[in-house]
């Protein structure tokens, strides 16, 4: 998943969640990284579905993930959950839901002692911008990316949602700045899950400094990656926002049509 290859994610996924018996499996959670793997074939493989095209089945594995960490007591595997599911709400649509799991799992944190996995306010600072919030969102996301955890960890989605906050305030040059930095970065950590979207947003903003090739250019590869990769949400994201360029500069059928199959084709 993190290495941008959602089909073979929910191939891996929907087999360990075929194998998996929280019985026979319990100790695993104690020999591969400290989580359990049925949960962890949930949450990521919600992820997959989502980007794959498939919101409701991502939100319905998503939910079972959360229950099934509740099931079987383990801490960390609810965090895990919790914060993934967290995500996806965010993607979906649902950021007042996105908060809410997001208080549980800094609730478990305190009450367990246990650490954070993800930097706790890039999940807020996105949700906040999902509400809205942006001069909060940025504030939040640029001291996430401040901290220690936000150095390493996950940086690349925490500058994502930092240039998206900030595109949408009108800070055009500070958002590029950020989908810059975050796809270079991302290059040298593999991790290449908002490959797509990092330059989907990379053309928006180009868009609102007037650099209409550059900005055109870095959208359809978007559209390329998320093609190649049958990333549908974000196939479908990438070919609204060139749908909007087109329709703007006068190419409305072609526009139309761009739309139209984003939407269609699975």
């Amino acid at each position: 998943m993190f290495a941008g290859e959602p089909v073979g994610a929910r191939e891996h996924c929907e087999a360990g969640r075929r194998l998996y018996d929280p019985e026979r499996h319990r100790s695993h959670r104690l020999l591969y990284g400290g989580h359990d793997p049925g949960v962890c074939a949930g949450y990521v493989g919600a992820q997959a579905y989502w980007l794959l095209g498939y919101p409701e089945k991502g939100i319905a594995i998503g939910t079972e993930s959360l229950a099934l960490a509740d099931a079987i007591r383990d801490p960390f595997s609810l965090e895990l959950a919790l914060f993934f599911n967290v995500m996806l709400c965010i993607d979906c649509g649902e950021p007042e839901l996105a908060l809410q799991r997001l208080e549980a799992a800094e609730k478990l944190v305190s009450e367990q002692r246990l650490g954070f996995v993800w930097e706790p306010r890039f999940l807020r600072g996105a949700a906040l911008s999902a509400r809205g919030a942006f001069d909060e969102a940025v504030t939040c996301l640029r001291e996430g990316l401040a901290s220690q955890l936000g150095a390493s960890t996950f940086r690349p989605y925490g500058l994502l949602r930092l240039a998206e906050a900030m595109a949408r305030q009108g800070d055009h040059a500070a958002a590029l700045a950020a989908t810059r930095e975050g796809l270079m970065l991302q290059q040298e950590q593999g991790q290449l899950q908002w490959d797509a979207e990092l330059h989907r947003l990379e053309g928006v903003v180009l868009l609102g400094l007037n650099r209409f090739e550059d900005g055109q250019s870095a959208i359809e590869e978007a559209l390329h990656i998320a093609r190649r990769r049958k990333a549908k949400a974000y196939e479908l994201r990438a070919a609204t926002s060139l749908a909007r360029l087109w329709g703007e500069r006068g190419r409305r059928a072609t526009a139309r049509d761009a739309a139209t199959n984003a939407r269609s084709e699975r």
